[in-house]
């Protein structure tokens, strides 16, 4: 078939001109007042509940907007990866458009509920200590904005043509490159980038295409051996719906993918919010105060044993103070003799301060700072510190579980994510699958092989891509739905030998390309920018 003929048969696909229909716009405004509201309301409760002072006006209004653009990512984020989601079951017809579009809003909002946030924390790790630790308001004011808004640029450059880019690999790239300036900035330097954690990134974001492309045309191969009826490997036709069990498959399939997204890209969002959050209201959500789940008790004996293994009785004679020793460790990713007595003399500080406490809820806003940023840093040095052979040989057995126990005591007091937060990530996803969902299905169902996907293919893909980011989501890592998704397509194509659509194709890895450059540069001019006003 021609480029030409198949174009005019693309044409006469209903499901790449269908419109939602009034009842969803209805429902998306009324979902967007719902959600201002709830938003507005959580974030008085907690305030007026726990804050010490009340907040003034221009910290109201910069929170506003902090978190009208980190929604306004997610919800973008919505028109690229979430309607990956929908675009076999809206383009084969198993789904209206409507129907599709609020079973996955449900899915996401499912899979970011029940999500553990250790991609939320893992990608916010990315950023240089300076930037995450209590700092001036100003610097973590043009940190939002700058990445934010880089992102969100991207993001709508790539939709408006038509490319399905991912939001993961944007968000990634802002990071860096705020960090990069950050450092060139206060450092002259490159060391304030956690490039190891940007490694090992960029290693899942890398490689997750690969194993979408080879594991989807695999299991086309496996369905074509194992299941005979002819009617799994038809492409859609004259707006009718495949017979039940192939509907089934696909919807369960779909389902799966947007599950998935919502418990690993929608973190992404969460971990945005919080960041904003603790930087702007740090009385509030720099630790998680008001829980009934801390044994304070077992917290500070934890803290107290690990500084004893450490240091014993007495402390060292270290050539700065401990926690700018553990600061430029975290920076340089240089260990030199005084970074474990330093972790020792700051857990001891740990104890202290917990111990003499009934609960969080009687530390005072500059007592939070503080016990934060040594609560942090302690947290990011044992994570940096267990990649070294000389601290695992140093730690071992007993003292390993000990240290192990205290991260694990730290970091759920500062790596908490509010209800709250969940619901709204997950209805901006949801939002943006609604208004972006059409060109996304055009290009996964037409543009990527040269003949039209079948049900067998659209399936293929979905699993892969469910399993893949499900994979992803337990290991910490964050993955593109897009990425995974699109190659898989692509590999089931190349597997049934329908052609590519190379013009495609070549549009897809050049974004792929670009992404990181493009948004380096982006945050970090926009970075050096803010920080003049």
């Amino acid at each position: 078939m021609s480029v030409t003929s198949h174009s005019s048969e693309v044409s006469k696909n209903p499901s790449a001109g269908a419109r939602p229909s009034r009842h969803l716009s209805v429902l998306f405004f009324l979902a967007l007042l719902a959600g201002v509201i709830y938003v507005g309301i959580s974030i008085y409760s907690d305030v007026s509940g726990h804050a010490m002072s009340p907040l003034h006006w221009t910290v109201v209004a910069t929170l506003a907007a902090a978190l009208l653009i980190a929604l306004g990512f997610e919800f973008v984020n919505g028109f690229h990866d979430t309607a990956n989601a929908v675009a076999t079951v809206i383009y084969t017809h198993s789904l209206s458009p409507t129907v599709a579009v609020i079973l996955s809003g449900l899915c996401n909002f499912l899979g970011v509920l029940l999500s553990s946030g250790a991609v939320a924390f893992g990608v916010v790790a990315l950023l240089p200590i300076d930037l995450v630790l209590h700092g001036h308001p100003s610097t973590g004011f043009a940190m939002v904005f700058a990445l934010l808004l880089s992102a969100i640029a991207w993001n709508l450059l790539t939709w408006w043509k038509g490319i399905p880019a991912s939001s993961s690999h944007t968000l990634i790239g802002s990071m860096i490159g705020v960090g990069i300036a950050n450092a060139m900035i206060n450092h002259g330097s490159l060391n304030g980038v956690n490039w190891g954690q940007a490694i090992k990134i960029g290693y899942s974001l890398l490689f997750s295409p690969f194993i979408g492309f080879v594991f989807a045309g695999l299991m086309l191969l496996a369905l074509r051996l194992m299941v005979r009826n002819k009617a799994l490997y038809e492409a859609p036709r004259d707006g009718m719906p495949p017979p039940m069990w192939i509907r089934s498959l696909l919807v369960a399939s779909s389902s799966g993918v947007a599950f998935a997204h919502g418990s690993n890209d929608g973190q992404k969002g969460m971990g945005l919010i919080m960041m904003i959050l603790v930087s702007l209201i740090p009385a509030t959500y720099a630790l998680d105060r008001y829980s009934t789940q801390h044994d304070l008790p077992a917290f500070a004996s934890s803290a107290y044993e690990v500084s004893h293994i450490i240091n014993g009785d007495t402390l060292p004679d270290l050539s700065q103070p401990a926690d700018q020793i553990l600061r430029e460790y975290l920076r340089n990713h240089h260990e030199t003799p005084d970074v474990v007595p330093a972790l020792g003399v700051l857990t001891g500080r740990i104890h202290a301060q917990i111990a003499a406490l009934e609960s969080l809820e009687s530390l005072s806003d500059d007592q939070v700072n503080d016990i934060r940023d040594d609560m942090y840093i302690t947290s990011e040095a044992i994570r940096m510190m267990s990649g070294s052979d000389t601290f695992k040989a140093q730690f071992e057995g007993h003292s390993g579980k000990a240290l192990n126990g205290l991260k694990a005591h730290i970091d759920s007091t500062i790596k908490f994510i509010p209800l709250w937060v969940k619901v709204v990530t997950a209805l901006a996803l949801g939002l943006g699958t609604v208004v972006g969902w059409k060109r996304v299905v055009h290009t996964v169902g037409e543009k990527i092989g040269k003949s039209r996907m079948t049900y067998a293919q659209g399936l293929s893909a979905q699993t892969v891509a469910m399993a893949t980011i499900g994979a992803a989501d337990i290991l910490g890592l964050p993955v593109s739905t897009t990425h995974v998704l699109s190659s898989g397509v692509a590999g089931t194509m190349a597997a049934n030998r329908s052609g590519l659509q190379w013009g495609t194709l070549r549009n897809l890895a050049l974004t792929w390309v670009l992404t990181l450059p493009a948004t380096i540069l982006l945050a970090g001019g926009m970075f050096w920018l803010f920080l003049q006003f």
